[in-house]
């Protein structure tokens, strides 16, 4: 895992990364809004879906959705069209899990990214954040009360 990973209060690390589409997308693009910035290990893996599609039926308060994860754009789009998830799904294929290491939830001896999750607001400051074991998933509910205890 990265050495200084990101922590509340500093500046969310910009990046670009294409989506399922191979849209680009940027983080910075989203200034003035609060972004949940999601990472999770594999596309089409139990938790993540139970997770992702925990996210897609959730409304987060006008907040922007990134996710996060080493797959590849192509699997992203399989993943998207078959479960009907329409935020983006971000590669962070190549360099591999290059965003993940700049958030410090980069698993080097796996090779994919824990479950880590960033509040960001709309002036790039990280607000809140919660990191688990692959293993262990998140509570979508308590994004919507970080999001609220922002706002």
């Amino acid at each position: 895992m990265n050495a200084h990973p990101a922590e509340v209060g500093a500046q969310a690390p910009d990046f670009e990364l294409q989506d399922q589409h191979g849209t680009p997308v940027r983080l910075s693009q989203s200034r003035g809004a609060n972004v949940v910035l999601v990472f999770y290990p594999l596309a089409f893996s139990g938790i993540c879906y139970g997770e992702l599609s925990a996210l897609r039926d959730t409304p987060l308060d006008g907040a922007h959705l990134l996710t996060v994860s080493v797959d590849s754009m192509f699997t992203h789009r399989a993943w998207a069209d078959r479960e009907g998830y329409t935020f983006p799904l971000l590669s962070d294929f190549w360099p591999h899990g290059q965003v993940a290491r700049a958030y410090g939830v980069f698993d080097e001896a796996k090779g994919l990214a824990l479950r880590g999750t960033f509040i960001i607001d709309g002036e790039g400051l990280i607000r809140w954040k919660v990191v688990n074991p692959t293993s262990t998933a998140r509570d979508v509910a308590d994004y919507v009360k970080a999001l609220a205890d922002i706002s």
